[in-house]
């Protein structure tokens, strides 16, 4: 179980990342389209564009420092304030003309899934040493 909680945790800041370079570099345009909602930002507003990729960005680095440190409840604990940007984001979608199946299928279950990740990383106990016994 805990080589799948490490995989789940690794692509949850791989994705992230991943989206805020689309976001960022890759296709913008083509990002925004993807997030859900219709009507997207144009001149001056676009740098919306970069902000979600950023944001994004660090959020999957924070993911992946936390885990390559070694801190697997700190990242657990990350992960679950984490989930609410996904929730947010539903939200977003939903009263800004997007689609519920795109509010409900991406981000809704994104946010579920950041939250079952942060359960299995905080209900993990640390290897408690067996104590050889002297009869």
């Amino acid at each position: 179980m805990r080589r799948f909680t490490t995989v789940l945790a690794v692509l949850l800041g791989l994705f992230p990342i991943s989206f805020g370079l689309r976001f960022l570099l890759l296709d913008p345009q083509g990002a925004a389209a993807g997030f859900g909602t219709e009507s997207w930002p144009t001149g001056a507003a676009a740098g919306y564009l970069a902000v979600k990729g950023i944001r994004d960005i660090a959020c999957g680095l924070i993911i992946l420092v936390l885990l390559a440190l070694g801190e697997r409840r700190a990242t657990g604990v990350v992960l679950a304030v984490m989930a609410i940007i996904p929730f947010v984001d539903m939200v977003v979608v939903l009263t800004h003309g997007g689609t519920v199946a795109t509010a409900l299928g991406v981000h809704a279950l994104t946010g579920v899934v950041v939250l079952v990740s942060a359960y299995l990383l905080l209900r993990e106990r640390a290897a408690v040493p067996q104590v050889a016994s002297h009869a």
